[in-house]
């Protein structure tokens, strides 16, 4: 009988790594039912892939690298765009319906800081959705796959070196009693860290805790400090925050402030298409200035808002905002996590047993800035190799796996939502779109304070990743991509480097601050 394979998350990732696993059996652990709880359900723009006349992965690769401000691993994003195509048309052989013109070619369209029209979609911003519906239908049919719903992932378990286990909760979370699944492999596939933010637009399943578990493990974190802010959230006062597609920017909408004036040309060459942290960096000083900042799409779609954008037109017009007569009150939220638990080119971590893909990855790809609707593209691409690496393998026995190797994790208790609360206001604060040293130096010392705090894993690993991001952001001392420090304004050529570190060395770095 095959050592089982779990694949931790019910995301575009893991479902998809899922479905190239097959005939081989594995077992998909969601934390919510597989497509909701995703942050790929909720990306609007769509996959980078270039696969237009006079495009090609050599520009896809250069703008990439160009985004990411000194730290891709260029030949790790080259073998990613060559790969696109074919991952693309896996989507649609899974019944994802992009957009086409009469002639049956896929539409693309750009996104800032493209050199071409590149970005695959659905319907204008329905993508994430769209293919997320489309790849849970397909899990649905497919016999060899096991999903099992409800179940948040705690912790790993490791004898002799490896991976050979996931502790898990079941439907009743901090309240039910834990158990521990044995693994031959194990594939984390969680997403990202926006619920450790005050303002995010990811799900509340997104809270950080496939970093920690790894890291717990003894996996190394890499570029940990890199957090991408999308500019351009909707500030409607709902969490998570709602997003104003950067597709709309494509189409020529403006960023403005309250009296009506654009700010962004004065910022950069490229205005609104500039990268994202120097657009989420733009917003968040008009709005600290008290002018405000607002996305005018009036002149630009107009009229053709409900038909070309329907997410973003329904949710302005339920917030009492009409974005084709109106501008749209923008602000920056926690968007993507560039940094997460090394891997190689086939997506193996520094742990035997534990592959990782998708947001929870640091793959080398997007360095200190992610381009735009390469997250999508990354997750595929990968969660394919991975399973290419898996498919063959033969896997250890690790039926000898005992309900006693799960000793040390936290016993049942609730979620302290008061200590929840106040790590988002740290992180937003300190941790945030702009940072400086001191600030950063009180964020890992209000963290481990809070730590001591904790009552249930699911604290206990939002404030592990919390602390890994906020001592790696007070290790690097200048700024790039991401990672602003209004104290180190400049990049430093000599840091020009990914960062990487362990849990230890994380620990060890905030209890100097």
């Amino acid at each position: 009988m095959a050592s089982p394979i779990i694949i931790v998350g019910g995301g575009l990732a893991g479902l998809f790594c899922a479905l190239k696993l097959a005939p081989r059996p594995v077992t998909v652990l969601a934390a919510a039912p597989i497509g909701e709880g995703a942050s790929s359900s909720w990306a609007q723009g769509g996959v980078a892939a270039a696969m237009s006349e006079g495009d090609s992965p050599e520009k896809h690769t250069a703008d990439t690298v160009a985004a990411g401000a000194g730290l891709v691993d260029e030949a790790v994003v080259l073998g990613m765009a060559q790969e696109a195509g074919d991952r693309i048309r896996d989507l649609l052989g899974y019944g994802v319906p992009f957009d086409k013109d009469l002639e049956g070619r896929l539409v693309q369209s750009r996104e800032a800081a493209h050199s071409e029209r590149r970005i695959v979609r659905v319907r204008g911003d329905m993508a994430g959705k769209a293919i997320m519906e489309a790849l849970v239908a397909a899990v649905r049919k497919t016999p060899s796959i096991t999903v099992l719903e409800g179940e948040v992932a705690e912790g790993l378990v490791r004898e002799n070196d490896r991976v050979v286990g996931v502790v898990t909760r079941g439907q009743g979370g901090e309240a039910s009693v834990a158990r521990v699944l044995p693994a031959g492999a194990v594939v984390l596939a969680t997403g990202g860290v926006g619920h450790l933010y005050a303002v995010t637009t990811n799900p509340p399943q997104a809270n950080g805790h496939g970093v920690a578990i790894a890291a717990e493990a003894g996996a190394l974190i890499a570029d940990a400090e890199f957090v991408q802010f999308h500019p351009t959230a909707i500030d409607i006062g709902r969490d998570p925050s709602p997003l104003a597609t950067e597709a709309l920017r494509g189409e020529g909408a403006t960023l403005v402030d309250g009296e009506g004036r654009r700010f962004m040309p004065a910022l950069h060459p490229d205005a609104e298409l500039a990268p994202r942290d120097i657009v989420a960096r733009g917003v968040f000083a008009e709005i600290a200035a008290g002018r405000g900042a607002f996305l005018d799409c009036r002149e630009a779609v107009g009229a053709e808002f409900p038909e070309k954008f329907p997410t973003v037109y329904s949710v302005c017009r339920a917030a009492g905002i009409d974005p084709v007569t109106q501008p749209i009150p923008v602000a920056p939220a926690e968007h993507y996590h560039m940094g997460g638990v090394w891997t190689d080119a086939r997506g193996r971590t520094t742990v035997a047993g534990l592959w990782a893909a998708g947001e929870v990855a640091s793959t080398g790809v997007h360095g200190a800035n992610r381009l735009a609707s390469n997250s999508l593209l990354e997750a595929v691409v990968f969660a394919a190799r991975i399973a290419d690496d898996l498919k063959d393998a033969h896997l250890p026995d690790v039926g000898s796996v005992r309900a006693q190797a799960a000793h040390g994790h936290l016993p049942p208790a609730p979620v302290d939502g008061d200590v929840v609360s106040r790590l988002r206001r740290i992180m937003s604060a300190r941790v945030g779109v702009i940072r400086e040293g001191a600030g950063l130096a009180q964020a890992c010392r209000e963290i481990l304070e809070l730590s001591d705090k904790a009552q249930g894993a699911t604290v206990r690993n939002m404030l592990t990743t919390a602390l890994i991001i906020a001592a790696a952001a007070l290790a690097r001392t200048e700024s790039r991509g991401g990672h602003f420090r209004s104290d180190l304004p400049e990049q430093d050529p000599l840091l020009a480097r990914r960062s990487r570190l362990n849990l230890a060395e994380a620990r060890f770095l905030a209890s100097q601050a």
